[in-house]
Order: C-alpha cells, then structure tokens, then sequence
C-alpha cells in the first residue's frame, strides 16, 4: 500500500496576482484545479505566504493533517467571527465532507451568525480506517450519509457537487455550474496517495482511500486465491498467494493481518487443490520498526502479529 501523504513539491505563488486573476492557485503548466495533490502544493504554498488567514481562505487541509496548515476545525483561532452589523449571517463554504470537513462543520452548529454549506462530490462520510475490512470482504462499506450527520444542524446544508476552482475576487466557489458565495472558505479535500515520483506504481499497488478501492482490492485479493485453485504450475501458485503490503503504519498492519485471518479462517475449507493456509504476507516497512507513531513495545509485540509460520515481515532500510 502507497504512502498517504502527499508527494507534491510546494510552491509559493503569488497570492495577490492569483488573486487580481480570479484564480486561487496555478501549476507550472497554468492549469486550475480542485484535486488532491494541487490542494496540497497550494495548501503548503499558501501557509509559506501567510495568506490562510486573509478572511478569505481561512484552511487548507487534510485528513491526516499531512498537508493541512492550519487545521480547518480551529474556527476561533482562525479569527472567524459573526458579522457585527447584523444585516446579514456570514457565509461559511466547505470543501470536502470527510473528518476535517465535518469537525469544522459540527464546530459551527451552535453558532447563529453563520450559514455553512458543506460541498462534497459524494452524499456520503466514509469512514476510512475501517476500509482494509471491506478491502478483506470483513464488512461492506462503513459509511454515512452527510444529511444525517448534519440533519438537526439548522445553519447548515449539503451541496452534491465536484467542485472545480475557486474564484478569490468574488468570493466564489464553482461547483458544476453554481457559484457558491462564502465570506471564509475552508478546504478540507483530504490527502492523496504518493509513490515517491513512481506513478507508474499505482497498478500494482492500489491505495485505499475510497469505498470503490476497497471493493477493487477484494476483487484482486479473491480473485487470487480462485486463479491460484486452477493453476498447475506450482511456482506461479505460490506467486498467487503471495500478498506484499508496503507501510508499516496502522493501516498497513491491519491489512496484513486481515489479508492472512482471511487465508487461515474464513477461506480455509473451500477450496480442493490449494491451502489457503500457506498464503504467504509479507508487511514492507523501511523505518527501523512497524507501529513507528506508537510506543515501542507495542511495536514489538506486532512486529510479527499473526501467528503462521507462512507469514513474515520485512524491514527494508533505505
């Protein structure tokens, strides 16, 4: 599994000329966009320029905070205040409906001088650190609609829509035709996958960030012990059942273990020429232990965590 953070190198454009434009960042080949990794070149470019914090965008982030600067849920700090002349309650837009979207989102409920509307190309909140179950057929997608969780937040709405730039000289946000006004922006999209400079990766080694990876990699990972059954050269089985999990973090750990409790428990009497059994899993970490955020005897103690000789882990140092 790919890294979460994202690999984009940061820029420091000119904020104001953007600005005069009508533009809220650009790349070196002048293209204007909404996607992961250019929201964190500008999320990084902005925070070098001390622009976050202009009234205008006031967060760029992440869900893992990888490239948020600051955090979108720090309301107070971010000095967001009610309009004092009463005429009118500010206008709060939200990019991106996931952890960070949805904490400054809730953060606001009880304040009557705001409207905040939440835009998100999805109707749903995912919660994303149960996705290696649905990834291993442990459980079908854990997630929640975004009217629901927001259903009793009466300043509140919910806009299904991609978003596709921002204007910064009206204060607007495009969203499939619409122009969503807002007095402060906060963008919380989320963090992309990175593969150190090697895209051409990706195919081998889907990420997991999305409901439909999830579904992507049980369909490889079950597909894999089918075409293993029907297959008599017993070198390209063993490659088969082979499963390399690179990212020693929580959810490369948990993967590991999930794709080996699959092997040994739910598929171990349905199949007539192969042991899904001996499925071999090898976790790829190149820091010096797996678990690195959590103290070390925990690390330990997972360091191999499932109890089959047919499963090992690696250590790669670089």
């Amino acid at each position: 599994m790919p890294s979460s953070a994202c690999g984009a190198k940061p820029i420091t454009p000119d904020v104001h000329a953007l600005a005069a434009m009508g533009l809220a960042w650009t790349t070196d080949c002048m293209r204007v966009s909404i996607n992961c990794e250019d929201y964190c070149t500008a999320g990084r470019a902005f925070a070098n320029s001390g622009a976050l914090s202009n009234g205008k965008v006031i967060g760029i982030s992440a869900n893992n905070g990888s490239c948020a600067s600051p955090p979108a849920a720090r309301i107070e700090e971010l000095g967001m205040r009610s309009p004092s002349d009463g005429l009118r309650k500010r206008r709060v837009v939200i990019v991106g409906a996931g952890f960070a979207g949805m904490a400054a989102a809730k953060g606001l409920r009880k304040e009557d001088g705001f409207e905040v509307t939440i835009v998100d190309r999805h109707n749903y909140n995912l919660f994303q650190p149960l996705l290696y179950q649905v990834a291993t057929a442990g459980l079908s997608a854990f997630a929640s609609p975004i009217r629901s969780i927001l259903r009793r937040q009466a300043n509140a709405r919910v806009v299904l829509a991609e978003v596709s730039g921002i204007d910064l000289k009206r204060g607007e946000v495009l969203a499939e035709g619409r122009r969503l006004p807002y007095d402060d922006l906060i963008v919380a999209t989320g963090a992309c996958h990175a593969y150190f400079g090697h895209e051409d990766w990706a195919r081998h080694a889907p990420g997991l960030k999305r409901i439909d990876d999830a579904t992507h990699l049980r369909r490889r990972i079950l597909l894999a012990f089918e075409k293993a059954e029907l297959e008599v050269d017993e070198g390209a089985r063993r490659s088969l059942l082979t499963f390399v999990v690179v990212g020693g973090g929580p959810t490369g750990v948990e993967m590991a273990g999930a794709i080996a409790e699959l092997a040994r428990k739910a598929l171990a009497a349905d199949f007539r020429t192969i042991e899904p059994a001996s499925t071999r899993v090898v976790l790829v970490e190149s820091g010096p232990r797996v678990l690195a955020p959590f103290d070390p005897g925990l690390s330990e103690k997972r360091g191999c965590f499932w109890p089959s000789s047919a499963s090992r882990c690696a250590s790669v140092n670089r």
